[in-house]
């Protein structure tokens, strides 16, 4: 296979081994890559990569230009460490250059500038380690490297994210390869294929599985077989049987696979297939260390224990040979007994019955007992026998139904059939031991085989398959230490999958170059066809092996020898130098080295015929089955379990192959080379994706990446093998566009001038690169060598450099001069302040010295006034002493006179003062014995008082009252304290000027008297002091009692002021006691409320849900509806009206329930209206709903005994009428029917009497209304002439009555005087005229008459006496009633006695409380009866009115025509018209016509420029007037009609968003007009006294409206369906892609997967104005349209959240637009959105709160990355993002030039650390199909339907206003 470009050569074989000896060949492995460095690439600081024994490959840095034919180069490492690079001068093989930073981390490795190894594994390094992406691309080939952690990257929201987008557009992911599959299906109508490929441990498994998950939910199945569930359940069954735990993985699949998804031609999932490849039946007999057998084994070990498998006889799983030779038997995080739990779901769900299930587990575990069977070896070494006791053969034997003594001695002998005899021989234990491990496996390999049949039959459909996607999980290439024939088959088939892949790669490059009209030619590259003839050529490895297995005494040792013999001359086939028994084979990756021991048992897979016959012979059917179905399967079912019999439909040009009779003695080598053939085939007829697994490394660890390892892998898998193809040719390519939006920089202004974009990008190249064969112009891209970009980059990168250096030293210099400026200015002033600084020290010196001078002078002045004033002091200090001596003494002189004087004085006070004192005494003891009897009476009394409950409650009430009393008291007290000491005052100073006067007369009588009167004075002045003293004593105890009583009072008070604190305090408590219960119930209270408002949403969003649960379900049903019509419809049938359909199907609406409804349903009607929080909280209703339900009962009660009486009358009855003969039954009967129609006549007057009556009282009341009208007399006559017809008819109905009276007396007569026989009329009797002559005919009659009188007098007598018992019975129930009622009163009375007085009085209030209620409830329905009668009456006398007036226009209508017949000539008279009352009258069969042309045909735009809403308007005045002539069957119609009308009109338009949004307004429309019109107080507070005479008088439409409003939700939802479907493809492109600031944002390189969007002037380019004018768009027609506000707000709120949702979810799976620019576009978009929000006057909407988490998502984009208060900062904005989303964009983010840095993995780890508090949610996507509840809130119109104009052009002319 060839493939020629220009300048490339031959590519030597990449070496998988990797020791040292081997490094330098690294980097020579790919000859087609660059071997020169250009001269811009030789300078100092270039960047390279260097082989490294640890790393693989090490980065480095020149420190040296290099020049042609210098030896070494001289590098600096990244550690800093300098070294000394040797280079070969003759190959001239450089280092690989290392790619820009800018580069680095793409998501496809060919938008790498420098492809090749180094750069490849860098790459992926970058992205898994610091960016945590698993997948990248690698041209058409997915990388998928094994995290060892589960990612939150496969969740619903993603599958949706991927589904529909191009491959290129999103990030690389599993998903976008099986979307890309999926999409190329159905567009080419082509099978797929993908293709899983890796090593053990790579993820094989988990990628495939969720490709068929995709495949699953994307292309779920039509019907409801649930085929994605059935496809998805097989993985735990396969899992469990065919994978195992290794030493690279404890999930390894030991099989492969391939599984076809077929698909019908809608594209929905309607079966499927499974193959199986080469089992690894090894394995279920041994295990190496450290591993285990297949997983179903420990399955069934953990779950032995359960009563269903007891007969199993399993123990652990460490007692059975077979699962415990790896030692461990556990696998950590993994529970055994929950995966076999899962396996068995999982069997149920693909539809195996039970009991195949535990045939399927005893078959197992028999695998298990045959394992630990003991076989004894003999003494002569060549027989072993095994115990006849031996358990586990015994179990063997029992769970497989054979014999037990047969299969014994079977699996110790062996049968030898010649031609002419039969032997049985013996076998050696060694013999014998293989031939039970072969049996073992045998067994293993057919179960394994009937379990994938059987998953296909549960899997396999009837119908036919349009097309079909297989999902091939295949073991990548392998090599061990020890290689054996599983590793040789494994090779081989990866041999033959690289094979496939270099023809697809190829041609695709072919293509891609014969598309883009580029010039190539052939080159050489690596083909792997010799190895692969090598093997399964004729004579090749497995020619030779099969050839070996037939010779008898054939030996690995043999066949070997004879590969050498054959193909020692190979290229691809080598033998080692130290083994004659193993052999080299040069694969594609590496050289394997295989061992031929082995090879031919297990080619051969021997299984002695006799074992078989015994299982083929078992009791139990499954065992039988498994044997004897291998003589009839197919190639592909082996065995081995190679793969499974179910037929599989490809499209191979290769007829089938033709079963031989001896398939079963076909080799496994000849089987699994068959088998690949057919897979290779199914591969070939399809378009084949590739998905290369990597394992990062052998230890499992999360995230860590071993170079090692991956390099290994990398060039195992062919990725390196890609690149090396794409580098020899033109990797690099971008289109013209992008080209220009990168590189204009570079661009000439004189060039930008041109408007030709492909012209200037080829003037440009020329310009830049000189070597022509270094880059191709194609017709839509520009393809560059390997390099070439990376240079380009590099000139960018200079120019901006250069730009840069340009703005740096102007900005440098502006900056100097700024400073010098600020230098300067600075000096200057400092030099001002130090000289102000020198002249205010040097005037500071001056002050300073002159103050010290005043200083000295005053201190001297101070200092001689001092000594001065103490000699003056001294001196007036003695003169003072003498003169004060002087004067004391003459003091003393008058002093002693004056106290003889004083003395005199109180000595006659004090004796008059002693006698009243003794008065006073005497008078007070008097006093208080009479006060203290009066006291002891008084407290004798209040104690008796005291013991009373009314003085204790006059005490509690009145203790505030006495509180201040003794409060005034006190006041009082203090008074008269007050006036007391003042007394006290007045009393002492009169005392001390009193002994002044004594003192002075004493003084004076001493004077006169001399000396000879001193001893009588001394001895008067000493009973003087006596008496003075005794008054002081006497003053003293008045003192103490004064100050007692004082202290007394002062304490009561101070008690009475404490207990009054104390109440004061119990009153603040209780006060705040009940200010918290107050707040607490009001915080319950708005809990409560705040609760059920998220209740209601919530229920509300629920009920939305159903809502449009139920319409898609009606869609659905209406499309199975329609397809069955076609399917049954025949060419010779007509079809049903479509309407008819509908109408049929819609038929269950409700029916109208009239208005006269009683208390109960108006009650559970307020119910409705208030909600049920508001009404739960009504007390009234409930009250009234209570009693409501209590006369109820009593009715029924009072039914129930009426019934019980009736039956007994009836029973009576029966008894009597059983003895009357049939004449009486006739009579009686008669009687009745004539009884009943007389009754009914009567009714009937009354009837008319009444209407009568209240006519009359009418027109009376008009006619005193109306009498200065000129139109009263010809009414009023008109109303008597109707009274006179009245009155007439009446009297017609009296006469009616009496003549039926009379028929009936003689019809009753003759009829007995025909049948009677001869009475007894001579009898004589007592009577006056008895003796006269009386006629027989006449007797007879009389007798009949006499007979029925009494008849009807018994009649009446008993009708008389039933209500006499009836009215009994009442009085009897009101007598129960009181008397209950009196009972409940007196428990209430008795517990209320038990009360205290305080709740007794409660009690009484409350009691009080319901009985007002009740009676308030009594008068509340009275007066609602009487206005409902008010309203009655009120409408028949509106009809009798309405049919006054149409009498009197009809006779004025007559008086015209008579008077115009009455005139000679022609005179024109003008009609005064009548009013038009706002209804249309239509007849029953223009129904369908007024549908058709209403709703059906009417386009919006017919009703441009009329009033909005017209329809709603015209259907309300047509129900309008069905409800006033009371005609409910024509609501109910024209209600369903109507429905149904509009839901056929929005199934036909379900893409129009114009009338979808017309249909809207209108039902919307036509509800609040029910509303409005409903009578309900509620909706007509804003109604005008014309608006309210419009409203429904007979019925309630209640239940139609909430089909009005489930249909608005239904509308509503597809009117978001539409605009969505609208904006969505718009979105992206728009908000992400375009650019709004030109010039803002640069185009990286990118790789093969080029971004469909990208394109120059696509189609599928947007930009925000075009969205703008699609929102504008929708704005207007609503508006237009006349579609409530509210609603408007909420449809743009719901599209401004699906914009933000489906841009940031592609922000957060698209690498290329997480930038610093994106990020500045964003906020720039959302500026203008917002504007428009607020240019619209729909900011109130709430859609800018919906647009959060995108504005921050932009704010993240450009804030800075590095520091910890960078992160606080992220922290605190991005409140409204979750912790994913945030790690994610900055995992994403991706710099646009080299002069950007990239965000490090500590700065991320630091964001997550402050992060981890956070409580969100796991989903890391936005869910864009959330739907917020819609309201519909109460619109009331302000048009009368008197004022609706209905146009002409509708031809609604059958309609008639009235």
């Amino acid at each position: 296979m060839w493939l020629f470009l220009n300048g490339s050569k031959r590519c030597q074989v990449m070496s998988f081994r990797f020791p040292v000896n081997t490094l330098l060949h690294l980097a020579t492995h790919c000859k087609g890559q660059k071997t020169e460095w250009s001269r811009e690439e030789n300078k100092v600081y270039t960047r390279v990569w260097i082989p490294d024994p640890d790393e693989v490959w090490r980065s480095a840095e020149l420190t040296k230009d290099y020049k042609e034919g210098d030896t070494s180069l001289q590098l600096r490492l990244e550690d800093e460490t300098i070294r000394e690079y040797p280079i070969d001068v003759q190959s001239n093989q450089l280092p690989f250059l290392r790619n820009p930073d800018i580069l680095v981390g793409e998501n496809d490795l060919t938008a790498l500038s420098y492809l090749h190894e180094p750069a490849v594994l860098h790459n992926l390094k970058v992205r898994f380690l610091e960016s945590n992406h698993i997948y990248t691309y690698c041209g058409i080939v997915l990388v998928a490297i094994n995290p060892y952690e589960q990612l939150p990257i496969y969740g619903q929201d993603v599958i949706y994210a991927y589904s529909g987008q191009n491959m290129g557009d999103m990030d690389p992911h599993i998903f976008a390869v099986a979307e890309e599959a999926y999409k190329q299906m159905a567009r080419d109508e082509k099978n797929q294929s993908i293709i899983v490929s890796g090593e053990s441990g790579a993820g094989k498994t988990v990628s495939a599985k969720y490709a068929m998950r995709y495949f699953a939910t994307v292309g779920g199945s039509a019907s409801d077989t649930n085929i994605e569930e059935k496809v998805l359940a097989s993985s735990p069954i396969m899992e469990a049987i065919g994978n195992a735990k290794t030493t690279r993985n404890d999930n390894s699949s030991r099989f492969g696979k391939y599984i076809q998804i077929g698909f019908d031609k809608r594209y929905h999932i309607i079966g499927a297939n499974m193959r199986t490849y080469l089992l690894e039946k090894s394995r279920v007999v041994f295990q190496a260390d450290d591993e285990r057998n297949y997983h179903i084994f420990y399955q069934l070990c953990a779950a032995a224990s359960l009563p269903e498998f007891k007969e199993l006889a399993l123990t652990c799983a460490e007692d059975f040979f077979y699962t415990s030779q790896g030692r461990d038997t556990c696998i950590e995080g993994v529970d055994d007994a929950e995966d076999f739990e899962k396996t068995r779901q999982a069997f149920t769900l693909l539809g195996v019955r039970e009991s195949h299930q535990i045939s399927i587990f005893k078959i197992i575990a028999s695998i298990l007992h045959l394992g630990n069977v003991e076989i004894q070896a003999e003494r002569d070494g060549d027989s072993c026998s095994i115990s006849p006791q031996d358990e586990h053969l015994n179990s063997f034997c029992r769970l497989l139904g054979v014999e037990h003594s047969q299969m014994e001695h079977w699996l110790c002998h062996r049968k030898l059939v010649t031609t002419s005899e039969t032997y049985v021989k013996t076998m050696s234990l060694q013999q014998v031991v293989n031939a039970r491990n072969a049996l073992a496996k045998h067994i293993y390999a057919q179960l394994f085989g009937w379990i994938v049949e059987h998953i296909n039959k549960a899997l396999h459909t009837p119908l036919k398959q349009h097309s079909f996607i297989g999902v091939l999980d295949i073991y990548g290439f392998e090599t061990f230490e020890v290689n054996s024939f599983e590793q040789f088959c494994i090779n081989y088939a990866n041999e033959k999958l690289q094979q496939q892949f270099n023809s697809h790669v190829f041609k695709l490059e072919q293509e891609e170059y014969m598309k883009e009209q580029i010039p190539w030619t052939l080159i050489d590259f690596y083909d792997n066809q010799p190895c692969i003839d090598l093997i399964e050529a004729k004579l090749g490895i497995l020619d030779l092996l099969d050839e070996e297995c037939k010779v008898p005494k054939g030996t690995d040792q043999n066949w070997a020898q004879k590969l050498y013999d054959r193909h020692s001359g190979s290229q691809h086939f080598q033998k080692p130098r130290m083994s004659n028994t193993a052999f080299i084979v040069v694969h594609f990756a590496d050289k394997v080295e295989y061992l031929s021991d082995g090879f031919l048992e297990k080619n051969r897979d021997t299984v002695y015929e006799e074992q078989i016959n015994i299982l083929k012979a078992s009791k139990f059917p499954l065992v039988a089955d498994l044997f004897h179905d291998d003589k009839d399967s197919v190639p592909a079912t082996t065995a081995s379990g190679k793969g499974s019999s179910s037929k599989i439909n490809i499209r191979s040009a290769r007829p089938p192959l033709k079963v031989s009779n001896k398939e079963h003695k076909k080799t496994v080598g000849h089987q699994f080379r068959t088998s690949l053939h057919l897979l290779m085939e199914t591969l070939n007829a399809t378009t084949p994706h590739y998905v290369r697994c990597i394992k990062p490394n052998d230890e499992k660890l999360p995230f860590h990446f071993d170079p090692k390892r991956a390099v290994q892998q990398l060039r195992a898998c062919g990725v390196l093998e890609t690149i090396r193809i794409s580098a020899a040719g033109y990797p690099s390519r971008w289109a013209y566009h992008d080209f220009f939006n990168r590189y204009r920089v570079l661009v000439k202004k004189r060039e930008l001038a041109n408007t030709d974009k492909k012209a200037i990008c080829r003037s440009v190249l020329e310009s830049l690169i000189k070597d022509p064969d270094k880059f191709q112009f194609g017709r839509t891209k520009i393809f560059f060598r390997a390099g070439q970009v990376a240079y380009l980059e590099k000139l960018r990168a200079d120019k901006f450099r250069a730009a840069t250096i340009m703005i740096q030293k102007t900005v440098r210099g502006w900056l100097q001069k700024v400073k010098y400026r600020r230098l300067k200015a600075t000096t200057l002033t400092l030099q001002r302040y130090c000289r102000g600084l020198l002249a205010r020290r040097l005037a500071e010196h001056l002050r300073r010295t002159r103050a010290a001078i005043m200083l000295q002078k005053q201190y001297r002045m101070r200092r001689a006034r001092l000594a001065y004033q103490r000699v003056h002091r001294a001196t007036i200090t003695i003169q003072a002493f003498t003169r004060g001596m002087f004067v004391r003494r003459m003091y003393q002189q008058v002093l002693m006179e004056h106290k003889a004087t004083i003395l005199q004085k109180h000595v006659r006070g004090w004796v008059a003062r002693r006698r009243f004192q003794r008065l006073r005494g005497a008078a007070i003891v008097i006093q208080c014995a009479f006060r203290m009897l009066k006291a002891k009476q008084e407290l004798k009394a209040l104690k008796i008082e005291a013991r009373s409950a009314e003085h204790l409650k006059r005490l509690n009430v009145g203790m505030e009252n006495k509180v201040v009393q003794l409060q005034r008291k006190i006041d009082d007290q203090n008074k008269e304290f007050k006036t007391l000491s003042e007394q006290l005052s007045a009393v002492t100073s009169t005392h001390t000027m009193e002994v002044e006067k004594l003192k002075k007369e004493l003084a004076r009588y001493q004077q006169s008297q001399g000396e000879d009167g001193s001893l009588r004075l001394q001895e008067e002045v000493e009973s003087l002091r006596a008496e003075l003293q005794r008054a002081h004593s006497e003053r003293k105890i008045l003192e103490d009692a004064h100050t007692k009583e004082k202290d007394e009072l002062r304490k009561r008070v101070a008690d009475l002021e404490e207990e009054n604190a104390l109440l004061k305090d119990e009153k603040e408590q209780l006060n705040n006691q009940i200010l918290c219960q107050v707040k607490d119930e009001s915080a319950q209270n708005s809990a409560k409320e705040n609760l059920m408002k998220r209740e209601l949403e919530e229920e509300r969003s629920r009920y939305q849900n159903l809502v449009k649960e139920y319409s898609r379900l009606e869609q659905r049903y209406d499309n199975l509806r329609d397809e069955m019509t076609i399917i049954k419809q025949t060419p010779g049938h007509r079809r049903n009206p479509s309407n008819q359909s509908s109408l049929e199907s819609d038929s269950n609406y409700p029916s109208i329930s009239t208005s006269e409804v009683g208390d109960t349903e108006d009650a559970l009607q307020q119910v409705e209206d208030i909600g049920l929080e508001k009404a739960a909280m009504d007390m009234t209703v409930f009250l009234k709903l209570q009693k409501r339900v209590r006369e109820l009962e009593q009715e029924r009660k009072k039914l129930q005994v009426q019934l019980e009486k009736r039956e007994q009358q009836d029973s009576r009855k029966v008894q009597v009428e059983q003895a009357k003969n049939d004449l009486d039954l006739d009579q009686d009967a008669d009687l009745a029917y004539n009884s009943l129609k007389r009754q009914e006549l009567e009714s009937e007057n009354k009837k008319l009497k009444n209407d009568l009556n209240e006519l009359r009282k009418a027109v009376a009341d008009q006619a005193t209304q109306n009498n200065s009208s000129h139109s009263s007399p010809d009414s009023y006559s008109l109303l008597l002439n109707q009274l006179k017809l009245a009155n007439e008819e009446l009297e017609v109905r009296k006469e009616e009555v009496l003549i039926l009276r009379t028929q009936i007396v003689s019809a009753d007569q003759r009829r007995l005087a025909g049948k009677s026989t001869e009475p007894n009329i001579n009898a004589r009797t007592s009577w006056p005229n008895s003796e006269k002559h009386v006629d027989q005919e006449d007797a007879i009659e009389a007798y009949h008459g006499v007979c029925q009188t009494n008849r009807l007098l018994e009649a009446q007598l008993q009708a008389q006496s039933r209500e006499h018992e009836e009215e009994v019975e009442g009085l009897r129930a009101q007598v129960e009633a009181l008397k209950e009622e009196l009972d409940k009163q007196q428990q209430t009375f008795c517990q209320t006695l038990l009360l205290s007085p305080e709740a007794q009085v409660e009690f009484g209030v409350q009691q009080e409380i319901s009985r007002l209620t009740n009676e308030n409830l009594d008068l509340k329905e009275l007066v609602e009866k009487l206005e409902k009668n008010e309203r009655k009456l009120k409408k028949q006398l509106k009809i009798y009115m309405k049919k006054v007036q149409d009498l009197e226009a009809a006779q004025a209508l007559a008086q015209s025509e008579r008077r115009r017949h009455e005139l000679n000539r022609q005179v024109t008279v003008q009609r005064k018209e009548k009013d038009f009352q706002g209804m249309l009258e239509y007849h029953k069969e223009d129904e369908a016509l007024l549908i058709r042309n209403l709703v059906t045909d009417l386009k919006p735009q017919a009703l441009a420029g009329t009033v909005p809403c017209l329809p709603a308007y015209i259907l309300y005045m047509c129900i309008r007037h069905a409800d006033y002539v009371n005609d409910d069957l024509k609501v109910h119609s024209l209600l369903t009609s109507t429905i149904n009308g509009i839901k056929k009109v929005l199934k036909k338009h379900n893409d129009d968003f114009e009338m979808t949004s017309f249909w809207l307004s209108n039902t919307c429309r036509l509800l609040h007009c029910l509303k409005q019109y409903s009578g309900d107080e509620g909706f007509m507070t804003q109604n005008t006294a014309k608006q309210n005479e419009h409203c429904l008088k007979n019925f309630d439409l209640t239940e139609y409206r909430q089909v009005l409003s489930d249909l608005s939700i239904q509308i509503y939802q597809q009117l978001i369906k539409i605009a969505e479907g609208v904006l969505q493809p718009m979105i992206v492109s728009a908000m992400l892609e375009n650019e709004s600031i030109q010039g803002l944002s640069g185009v990286k390189p990118t790789g093969y997967r080029k971004r469909s969007s990208s394109m120059v002037d696509g189609d599928n380019s947007y930009c925000l104005e075009a969205v703008i004018r699609q929102m504008n768009s929708f704005h207007t027609v609503m508006c237009d349209q006349g579609l409530d506000p509210e609603i408007i707000l909420q449809v743009f709120k719901q599209l401004f959240y699906m914009i933000n949702a489906v841009t940031l979810n592609n922000l957060l799976l698209r690498k290329d637009v997480c930038s610093w620019s994106t990020g500045m576009q964003l906020r720039y978009n959302i500026s203008q959105l917002e504007e428009w929000l607020r240019g619209r006057n729909l900011h109130q909407s709430g859609a800018v709160q919906t647009m959060e988490p995108l504005i921050q998502a932009a704010q993240l984009l450009q804030l800075k990355k590095k520091t910890p208060e960078d992160a606080e900062a992220i922290c605190s904005l991005c409140t409204s993002l979750s912790t994913q989303q945030i790690v994610k964009i900055l995992n994403l983010y991706t710099p646009l030039n080299e002069f950007e840095e990239r965000v490090t993995v500590a700065f991320i780890r630091t964001i997550q650390a402050q992060l981890q508090e956070r409580n969100d949610p796991q989903q890391l996507l936005l869910d864009f199909k959330h739907m917020f509840p819609v309201l519909f809130p109460f619109n009331p119109s302000s048009l009368t339907m008197d004022s609706i104009h209905i146009p002409a052009y509708l031809n609604l002319e059958f309609l008639n206003e009235v």
